[in-house]
């Protein structure tokens, strides 16, 4: 196998896949990964042209390539062979001079109550496909176009319990910086960090100027680099046909500024080409990344977050009188976060009846939320199907040993 060695920050990508290969003659509607796989020229020419280009890492066509994406087209028992020849595919077209990322995207699946399909479901299908990528060799884990808290949680466990490349997320979300499901990217960002991500970001969602908004949001909070992957601007239906008004320059001259707001991974999505990377290459090398000033952060302020939105607390939080999980937890949460001005709440788990109701009603948490339970098993389980990023006050009695694995694995707050 070809190799190129381990790239240094900054990184540039690849710009859009599905509306280039729809120029290719791909029919709407088609399964990208199928007609990929029946016209594989088409691709080696797309991806050839962007490490011509200057892109460092080639995305795999593997965006709708798990198990659920596939069924949908009548493609059944065959994640671990498509994984592995997009990725050939791909891994030909760079030709020794760019990486492989392996691509993987929503499975369009809800958990309860907005939904049929379990955590732990998700878990599985990601896992299966994040082990075929691994399989076929990609050099780090892409995760992206993400809506849902869910869904990132499940990749990210997923891709870090089959292999130890890097993991990178990126959502999309609307001008007003939320997900299709209401998450807040700066949560998502919180939640993602906590669980180690290598990178985080934004793709598709807008063109650059829009992007770059939220990206500022973003930056005061990032521990990692960020990513920035936007759209070619807004499309317009034309002749039933996406058309894209921003052109190479144009995109390009935002480099300066996703710089200064922390990205350091820059590529394209929808309506980008050849021409948006070369000129993003030239921009992005003008740029003097050795002048920007890490932001300061308050050592007290700590990032938390629920599912839909940040929270940030202090070591000396006050979490209010523990919520226990029963018949109505629903209406406690609520009467909780309603009439408690500290910004925190506190719900113990005390048996296996006690996660079930709290996977049926975590969802209504908006506050940060504190965890307790003097059961490891337990406090693993409950931090599985919160889909925000908990914390711990340290009035437990569990090892710390054992409360470090959880804080590296799913993002918990030590206080």
């Amino acid at each position: 196998m070809d190799t190129i060695p381990p790239l240094s920050l900054p990184i540039l990508l690849d710009g859009a896949t599905g509306s280039e290969l729809y120029k290719r003659g791909m029919p709407a509607g088609a399964c990208t990964e199928q007609w990929v796989l029946g016209h594989p020229e088409a691709l080696l020419e797309l991806q050839r042209g962007y490490v011509a280009a200057g892109s460092q890492v080639l995305i795999a066509p593997t965006f709708g390539a798990n198990r659920v994406r596939l069924e949908q087209h009548g493609i059944f028992g065959q994640v671990a062979d498509y994984n592995r020849r997009l990725v050939e595919l791909s891994r030909q077209a760079a030709g020794g001079r760019a990486l492989v990322a392996g691509d993987m995207a929503p499975t369009g699946l809800f958990i309860a109550p907005f939904g049929e399909s379990s955590f732990e479901e998700l878990v599985a299908i990601y896992t299966e496909q994040a082990a075929a990528l691994a399989a076929a060799g990609v050099d780090l884990f892409l995760i992206e176009t993400t809506m849902t808290m869910p869904e990132a949680r499940a990749a990210v466990l997923a891709c870090k319990s089959v292999s130890d490349r890097p993991v990178w997320v990126t959502f999309t979300c609307d001008e007003n910086g939320r997900t299709l499901s209401g998450t807040d990217v700066l949560a998502a960002l919180i939640v993602m960090q906590g669980m180690g991500v290598d990178a985080f970001g934004l793709n598709c969602s807008s063109g650059p100027a829009e992007m770059l908004e939220q990206m500022r949001r973003l930056t005061p909070y990032t521990t990692v680099p960020l990513i920035a992957k936007p759209n070619a601007g807004l499309p317009e239906t034309v002749e039933g046909q996406a058309v894209y008004h921003c052109p190479p320059e144009e995109f390009a001259s935002y480099a300066a500024g996703f710089a200064a707001a922390g990205v350091r991974i820059f590529g394209g999505c929808c309506g980008t080409t050849a021409e948006h990377v070369a000129a993003l290459r030239a921009a992005v090398e003008a740029v003097d990344f050795s002048a920007f000033v890490p932001p300061r952060r308050d050592p007290d302020v700590i990032p938390c977050a629920s599912e839909k939105e940040a929270r940030f607390i202090t070591p000396d939080i006050d979490v209010g009188e523990t919520i226990e999980c029963t018949s109505d937890l629903l209406e406690d949460i609520l009467e909780a976060e309603e009439n408690a001005p500290q910004g925190a709440l506190k719900i113990a788990i005390y048996d296996e009846d006690d996660l079930y109701t709290f996977a049926e009603n975590q969802y209504a948490v908006k506050d940060a939320l504190c965890l307790w339970t003097d059961v490891p098993e337990l406090l693993e389980q409950a931090l599985r199907l919160y889909q925000g990023r908990a914390f711990w006050d340290g009035t437990g009695e569990l090892e710390a040993a054992f409360l470090q694995e959880m804080a590296r694995k799913y993002g918990l707050v030590l206080l």
